[in-house]
């Protein structure tokens, strides 16, 4: 294989390609036909949104191949690998984390073998403190960066519901052209993980009608949006939780059958049972009053139809020890050892 052959592994927390995946095969044919490089794919075989970097510590990891077919990616799942015309197949690990397809793929399938790791297309956005801290695509990413290889989010925010299918091909094509000017141009970071570089970085597209203009969308550099949400759980009685339907789709709340208020629990009084389930209020989230997001933000980016990309640290962010010293301690010494006054 030539030198300059980018060897990547695309992976997503949406599964399979089909109605919650919508995105994933046609940027894996971008990347392996217009670059040509050589993708490997190891991704949940169900949808997994909303989980974050979580590892299912306890479980057996079973392993399966998926062999999409032309034009959309839909195709058959079997125990065993078989060759394929175009020599490449999606192995899919049964019902477990993206985070944990990442460690799998890195260490397990394909050890020494994988130059960046791709996460996404996520189906909607990954803006904000809310959604990044909770996104199983950014938790790929993380994963990848925890195990020393460069990686890159992926998300496309959706706007207009139904996406038209013909914004598809440029949102792909527009995030070639930033995957491959990161790969090239990689951050410095003295915090960072690999030779003070750039952990990973979050990149959201909204996926807009100015994908068709002919000089495109505008590009950002930009941070997160510190936000918070309120409850996301709705309290039930016991009566109702038998054949019930999702208000909220698998996806999230950014998917296309989402709504931006999605009917949280208003009632103030304490639930007679102990039934719950996911109901959040995303309004404020989704669709946020301008005069409160910090301009070059995350969510003020992809609010003006911005690409916003976010360079990020796989760590907890942490303020100054110094300045949140206990009222009382003894501000005079250098040392972090605690003199507490009681």
């Amino acid at each position: 294989m030539p030198s300059d052959v980018l060897r990547v592994l695309l992976t997503n927390d949406d599964g399979p390609p089909g109605v919650d995946s919508p995105y994933i095969y046609g940027l894996y044919k971008h990347l392996a036909n217009v670059l040509g490089w050589d993708v490997k794919v190891v991704i949940p075989s169900t949808q997994r949104s909303w989980i974050g970097k979580a590892y299912h510590i306890k479980d057996t990891i079973r392993g399966k191949y998926y062999y999409p077919r032309d034009p959309d990616g839909l195709g058959e799942v079997a125990d065993s690998s078989r060759p394929l015309k175009d020599g490449t197949a999606f192995l899919t690990d049964r019902s477990q984390t993206p985070a944990t397809c990442t460690n799998v793929a890195l260490h397990n399938l394909y050890p020494g073998q994988i130059d960046l790791v791709l996460s996404g297309p996520n189906l909607g956005r990954n803006t904000s403190a809310a959604f990044a801290l909770s996104s199983g695509t950014i938790g790929a990413a993380l994963s990848s960066a925890l195990s020393g290889t460069r990686s890159i989010a992926l998300s496309y925010g959706t706007v207009v519901r139904p996406t038209p299918i013909a914004w598809f091909e440029p949102a792909h094509t527009l995030s070639l052209r930033i995957i491959r000017y990161l790969w090239s141009n990689w951050g410095k970071d003295e915090g960072g993980l690999r030779n003070s570089e750039v952990d990973l970085y979050n990149v959201n597209i909204p996926m807009i009608a100015g994908l068709l203009d002919d000089e495109g969308l505008q590009i950002c550099w930009t941070t997160i949006w510190r936000n918070a949400y309120g409850s996301l759980f709705k309290a039930l009685p016991d009566t109702q939780t038998a054949g019930l339907t999702k208000e909220v789709p698998e996806a999230g709340p950014d998917a296309p059958n989402a709504s931006a208020a999605t009917g949280a629990a208003t009632a103030l009084e304490r639930p007679a049972s102990l039934v719950f389930k996911f109901s959040p209020e995303m309004r404020g989230l989704i669709t946020p009053d301008e005069a409160t997001l910090p301009e070059g933000s995350d969510g003020w980016a992809i609010l003006k139809g911005f690409v916003s990309v976010t360079p990020l640290r796989a760590s907890y962010a942490e303020p100054p020890v110094e300045g949140i010293r206990m009222a009382g301690e003894d501000k005079g010494s250098d040392t972090i050892i605690w003199k507490m006054k009681l």
